[in-house]
């Protein structure tokens, strides 16, 4: 694959949109492309296994969705200083231990956001730190509640979904708080 033709069209605060023309495979293809910074999303967990998450408005769903915190990579961080620090401004949580769990593809047919998850334990309860354009409100589940939340489409949010099955499959792996790997039926 080459690009032929590079056009951006728009230019706003958190992405830009481009119109390209790209060579692949012997033919030409107009594509448009959404590139992004990339951000990051974090699973905070408390000592007993609750997990911190956040319900939060979004405007283009036109409803509050539940929730991972996760921002926006500022210029110059790292994945995973922009997931500590999304984690105390939208919870007031401050993380004692952090481990990166997968790097994943926001919507990859158009976009070029990568969303790096993270796995926050030993955590602080401080206070959040929100920016004027956020409205969030900070909920503690049970992690067996929030994956019943995700199975029965109570979260749709995808990096939510993805977080909380990795988070759950790390944290079984561990026995962190008491958290049992789960084995099919018939298996010792």
């Amino acid at each position: 694959m080459r690009i032929v033709r590079h056009k951006e069209i728009f230019a706003g605060r958190i992405f830009t949109l481009s119109q390209d023309e790209i060579a692949i495979s012997g033919r030409r293809l107009e594509v448009e492309c959404i590139r992004h910074p990339g951000g990051a999303a974090v699973v905070p967990i408390l000592p007993d296994g609750t997990v911190v998450m956040i319900e939060q408005y979004r405007y283009a769903v036109e409803s509050a969705i539940w929730e991972i915190p996760a921002g926006r990579l500022e210029p110059g961080e790292s994945q995973c200083a922009c997931a500590l620090r999304e984690l105390e401004e939208e919870t007031g949580y401050q993380a004692g231990r952090i481990e990166k769990l997968a790097d994943i593809y926001s919507a990859p047919a158009y976009c070029t956001e990568i969303i790096s998850i993270f796995l926050a334990t030993g955590l602080r309860a401080g206070h959040q730190l929100l920016e004027k354009d956020e409205f969030i409100r900070v909920v503690k589940l049970p992690m067996e509640e929030a994956l019943t939340r995700v199975l029965t489409a109570g979260v749709s949010d995808a990096k939510t979904l993805t977080g909380l099955l990795m988070a759950r499959n790390r944290l079984a792996e561990t026995g962190y708080a008491g958290f049992a790997a789960t084995r099919p039926e018939g298996e010792k």
